[in-house]
C-alpha cells in the first residue's frame, strides 16, 4: 500500500505490479516492478536521476551496459524506452534473479537482457561478456567508491558515441568521482543533484 505510480522525466511512468491494470497517463510508458523483490524501486533520488538520463540518452535499437545492477530497474526501463539489448551486472548473485523476474513483467526476455553476477574489475572473462566498445549507454548507479575504480574501466564498454551515466554519489563526495572520471579520460558533460545526491553524464572526447 505504500507504493505508488511515480512519473519520472519526461516519459516513464513506474508501476507496482498489481497496479497493471490501472490506465497509464497519455504519453507515458510503462515500467512495471515488484516492489517486493527489490533493492531498488525509483523512489530514491538517486535512482530518479539515472532514470531521467536513461531517458534522455537511450537511442533506439542501441546496447546499454548496466554495472551494479541490483532490481535491474536501469536496463530494464532502457529496453522499455527502446533500447535493443542490455547486458546488467552485479556482485550479488540474488539480483540475477529479480531482475530478470522484473523484465518478464515487462514482457522482456533473455534475448534482450543478460544478467551476469560478478565483479568486472577483477573477473576479466565477466568483462569480455559485456560486449565492450558496443553500448550506447553504460549506468552505475552504486556509489563513489565503486564508482571511482569503475571510471577506469566504463571507457572500455562504451561505442565511440556512448556516454557513462552514474549516480548514487552522495553530497561531499562528487568532486572525487569527477576527478576520476577526468583523470580516466572522460569529459564530464553534465551534472545533477537532488536531495543530497549527484549524478554525472560522461563522454569520451
Amino acid at each position: 500500500k505504500y507504493y505508488k505510480p511515480l512519473e519520472i522525466g519526461a516519459r516513464l511512468y513506474v508501476v507496482p505490479q498489481w497496479m497493471r491494470e490501472e490506465p497509464v497517463p497519455a504519453g507515458r510508458v510503462p515500467f512495471y516492478l515488484n516492489p517486493g523483490l527489490t533493492f531498488g524501486t525509483g523512489s530514491h533520488a538517486s535512482t530518479q536521476l539515472c532514470l531521467e538520463g536513461v531517458e534522455e540518452h537511450t537511442a533506439p535499437g542501441r546496447d546499454v551496459l548496466d554495472l551494479g545492477c541490483g532490481s535491474g530497474i536501469l536496463s530494464i526501463a532502457a529496453l522499455c524506452l527502446g533500447a535493443g539489448s542490455a547486458v546488467a551486472v552485479d556482485i550479488d548473485p540474488k539480483a540475477v534473479d529479480v531482475a530478470y523476474e522484473n523484465a518478464a513483467l515487462n514482457g522482456i526476455g533473455p534475448d534482450r537482457l543478460s544478467v551476469y553476477a560478478g565483479d568486472v574489475l577483477t573477473d576479466k572473462r565477466l568483462a569480455g561478456r559485456l560486449n565492450p566498445g558496443q553500448n550506447r549507454v553504460v549506468l552505475a548507479n552504486i556509489v563513489a567508491d565503486v564508482i571511482i575504480p569503475l571510471s577506469a574501466r566504463a571507457g572500455d564498454f562504451l561505442a565511440p558515441d556512448g556516454v557513462f551515466l552514474t549516480s548514487g554519489i552522495i553530497e561531499g563526495r562528487q568532486d572525487e568521482v569527477r576527478a576520476a572520471l577526468e583523470g580516466n579520460g572522460f569529459a564530464v558533460a553534465g551534472h545533477r543533484e537532488r536531495g543530497g545526491w549527484h549524478a554525472f553524464l560522461a563522454a569520451k572526447p
